[in-house]
């Protein structure tokens, strides 16, 4: 049945984008679906706004294997983003996401919103204004979306028609603009959004709880956004009222992490430390005690995807590893940080896990890692064909062979965490200036407790922390709240290239500053075995295999080398600059409408 009805919303939605193609707003009419008659009761609106969620939710790969996360800081992969590449060739000529189809999920939310109003008179008001909070915040999600690639873009709330020129030549509204419009709709989809087990749908639907976690995280994104980017990267031109806006934004954020953390419904998934936090990740159910919005995939139902595949395959995926500079950021069990432990810098890695935060061996292979193969659970050691540091992730893979290399995972995924709520609050509260011991132990305390790591108030700096963000941050709770957020939120829905966006840390991804960096080697000659089964794991070669790399002397791209503290380094030349905070209007769109304007820096590209 549930097969039936999506395949009766994919038509729909076919439907309605069956188009001419003079201008990415002029379309023939919406009456393929007859609003007159479709629109007609709650069914109807399930049916329509359940379209929405099978477009518009984030896939397997966006959620944990995010071209965007990938690409951050704390991450090295076997080939960077174009835009990171000097080679990479990104400009206005060959940008995309502002053809046709990049608009089209725009186009059936505003034509849902228009003609829903079919079904006012046959539904009670509360059912009514639930469906419009859904459709309300999809359109914030897409807009979401579009802001923080473009900044400031053309903001509709109406079907556009072929006819009016007007709306279909018009410019870029301003990015202000554009966010005030989201979060009008997300206020609205938080206020009427029902609460209720229907509307959540064992975490997988849209309900108050899903826009409340959204809100949070739209709104201290632009709140910090604002306060570490001192103009809008569109005009180049100062924000307005700069500082009531930054302050506007992370109260929102605040206030709608409150109403989640107050509820209580939702608290974070505990038991043995040692497998609590993974267990979200590949578990066959969404965890819906922590999860607020998911995606579900079964075997039972031959519903599978391919992340496994895109961490192990040798082919399928980037190499995807960590950075030994980010590991090092996680704490000691007992609270203090692994820096300032005497001999950090040469902790080999069969011993850095040692009394660390349980988190890190839920996140990547480690010695005590167990795979089961060919029906055999055994221990397995990182492979040198899949991993440039050592660092291999673990965190969405299932632990069996059968499953590394093809589209056959079933665990479920989540989206929105009670535990991302925990950090946005913290984060808004240490940016406000309102961050103190009582805030500490409804968020970060919680979390590092899930973890087994003791809780210690900060009140210095931690200095490894201080210089991991150039030496701009002096306040102790922001820096350690970036720790926890860096840890917690590794590698999910490509959260931390959008944090890196927003605090204006984009030179973090520039190779001469920050090489990406892999375990300690303390002997070039040394052939090692990391969990001690009698297999070497390690040793430097004259060729990659599974457990072997060459070095190369000349630091060229994709090769291997060892830095001065004899840490690995996987050699691949990465430029950042300022313009870089946002794509290109394509040149194409600005063609057809010449009243686009281009985001500042990129003009004359």
């Amino acid at each position: 049945m549930k097969k039936i009805i999506y395949a009766t919303i994919l038509f729909i939605a076919t439907l309605l984008i069956v188009t001419s193609c003079e201008d990415f707003l002029d379309r023939d009419t919406y009456d393929s679906v007859n609003a007159g008659t479709f629109f007609q009761k709650e069914s109807d609106l399930e049916l329509y706004t359940n379209g929405f969620l099978q477009r518009m939710i984030p896939s397997a790969n966006t959620i944990g294997y995010n071209t965007n996360d990938i690409n951050a800081d704390n991450v090295a992969t076997q080939i960077p983003h174009d835009l990171l590449r000097p080679d990479g060739n990104v400009s206005p000529g060959n940008q995309g996401e502002w053809a046709e189809g990049s608009w089209s999920n725009l186009r059936q939310i505003n034509y849902f919103l228009e003609n829903m109003v079919g079904a006012k008179d046959n539904v009670s008001p509360e059912v009514y204004n639930h469906y419009e909070g859904v459709g309300r915040f999809w359109r914030a999600w897409f807009y979401y979306d579009k802001v923080q690639t473009f900044g400031a873009v053309p903001f509709y709330d109406m079907v556009v028609q072929s006819s009016d020129q007007e709306q279909l030549y018009k410019g870029r509204d301003s990015r202000e603009f554009v966010m005030d419009k989201i979060m009008e709709d997300l206020n609205f989809a938080g206020e009427n959004c029902l609460p209720t087990d229907k509307y959540i749908a064992g975490g997988t639907g849209i309900s108050k709880w899903t826009v409340l976690a959204f809100k949070a995280r739209v709104a201290l994104f632009e709140g910090t956004y604002r306060k570490y980017h001192a103009v809008d990267p569109s005009t180049g031109d100062q924000w307005t009222d700069r500082e009531a806006s930054i302050r506007k934004f992370l109260e929102v954020a605040v206030s709608a992490s409150e109403e989640i953390m107050n509820s209580g419904l939702f608290s974070l998934v505990d038991g043995d430390k040692q497998t609590a936090y993974r267990s979200l990740f590949v578990s066959a159910d969404l965890k819906t005690n922590e999860v607020i919005w998911g995606r579900r995939f079964s075997a039972d139902l031959s519903a599978y995807h391919n992340l496994s595949g895109y961490y192990y395959s040798v082919t399928y995926g980037n190499k995807t590893s960590l950075t030994k500079r980010f590991m090092n950021t996680y704490l000691m069990l007992d609270g203090t940080p692994f820096t300032k432990q005497p001999g950090y810098k040469t902790t080999e890695f069969v011993d850095e896990f040692d009394g660390r935060d349980y988190r890190m061996k839920q996140t990547v292979i480690n010695p005590d890692y167990m795979m089961t193969i060919n029906n055999v659970e055994q221990l397995y050691s990182p492979s040198w064909l899949n991993t440039r540091t050592g660092y291999q992730p673990i965190k969405y893979s299932i632990d069996n062979s059968n499953v590394l290399t093809s589209s056959t995972s079933w665990n479920s995924l989540p989206i929105f965490r009670f535990a991302e709520v925990l950090l946005n609050y913290a984060e808004a509260k240490a940016e406000l200036g309102q961050m103190g011991a009582n805030e500490w132990s409804k968020s970060i305390a919680l979390l590092r407790s899930r973890a087994g790591v003791t809780s210690i108030v900060p009140t210095s700096a931690d200095p490894y922390m201080k210089e991991y963000f150039n030496n701009t941050i002096d306040d102790p709770w922001i820096l350690e709240i970036r720790r926890e957020r860096g840890i917690e939120m590794c590698l999910e829905m490509g959260l931390r290239w959008e944090d890196l966006m927003r605090w204006h840390m984009g030179e973090l991804l520039n190779s001469d500053e920050k090489p990406w960096t892999g375990i300690y080697v303390p002997n070039r000659n040394a052939a090692y075995d990391f969990n001690g089964d009698g297999i070497i794991d390690f040793r430097i070669g004259s060729v990659e295999t599974i457990n072997s790399i060459p070095l190369s002397s000349t630091g060229g791209n994709q090769t291997f080398s060892l830095n001065g503290d004899n840490n690995l380094v996987w050699n691949y030349n990465r430029t950042w600059s300022q313009y870089k905070y946002l794509r290109p209007v394509p040149t194409d769109a600005i063609t057809r409408n010449p009243n686009l304007s281009q985001n500042y820096l990129w003009e004359g590209m």
